[in-house]
């Protein structure tokens, strides 16, 4: 399989790659279990590492993964230290977020309106730390951008309180959001250099929108992993 992006960064403990994949794939929980077998198992034979997902909440619940046959957590961010195990953060809207320390430990973030209303990129980083990490960099990875998100006008205002970056209007004159620009914000106010890969799903008929394709929307993943 290829990747829409990937690259690779060389850290204490090895390298790690960062990839996000397209429409190619369907990562998503309504996907038929055989078309999702097959993807996670091209994801294995690619990266060489074993693919771990988590059950995405919409929240800022930050799972620590020491075994990649632990059950799938409710939570919106992983973060190991571990090589050999590719994490996903999962997205057809929301901002999937991969975080890399220079250390070797390794996130993968989904952020959603509500993640970001309530800073689950910042949990994530935070439990980094915890871990030992040092010198983060991070990579934002494809979501639908402010132009296109509509949201009523209290939700805005709602989310913009609490990240003002997010704060935006339609290409069509109504309230919107920008979630990518909230992400970039958080990561920019914590010091941490940021890649952002571009593309709007909404827009762009190669990645997963549910926005564009509702209930038949599938699901585009990032995906972070490092070999020793």
């Amino acid at each position: 399989m290829t990747f829409r992006f990937h690259d690779t960064v060389p850290v204490d403990t090895g390298t790690v790659s960062v990839a996000f994949t397209d429409r190619s794939l369907d990562l998503g929980d309504l996907a038929p279990d055989g078309f999702r077998g097959a993807a996670l198992a091209a994801l294995a034979e690619a990266t060489g590492a074993t693919p771990y997902l988590m059950h995405q909440v919409h929240g800022s619940d930050i799972h620590v993964v020491d075994d990649p046959a632990e059950p799938r957590p409710d939570a919106d961010g992983l973060v190991t230290s571990r090589a050999g195990i590719a994490l996903l953060a999962r997205a057809a809207d929301c901002v999937p977020v991969l975080l890399v320390a220079r250390t070797g430990e390794i996130g993968a973030v989904h952020a959603g309106r509500e993640g970001v209303r309530r800073g689950v990129v910042s949990a994530a980083v935070e439990r980094l730390v915890t871990l030992g990490a040092t010198d983060l960099r991070a990579w934002v990875g494809p979501h639908i951008c402010g132009s296109c998100y509509e949201v009523p006008d209290r939700m805005r205002t709602d989310v913009a309180t609490a990240a003002p970056a997010t704060h935006a209007t339609t290409s069509w004159g109504t309230p919107g959001l920008d979630l990518g620009a909230g992400v970039v914000a958080e990561l920019g106010a914590a010091g941490i250099p940021v890649v952002e890969v571009g593309g709007c799903t909404r827009e762009d008929d190669t990645l997963h929108s549910h926005r564009r394709d509702g209930a038949a929307a599938g699901r585009l993943a990032g995906v972070v992993w490092r070999t020793p």
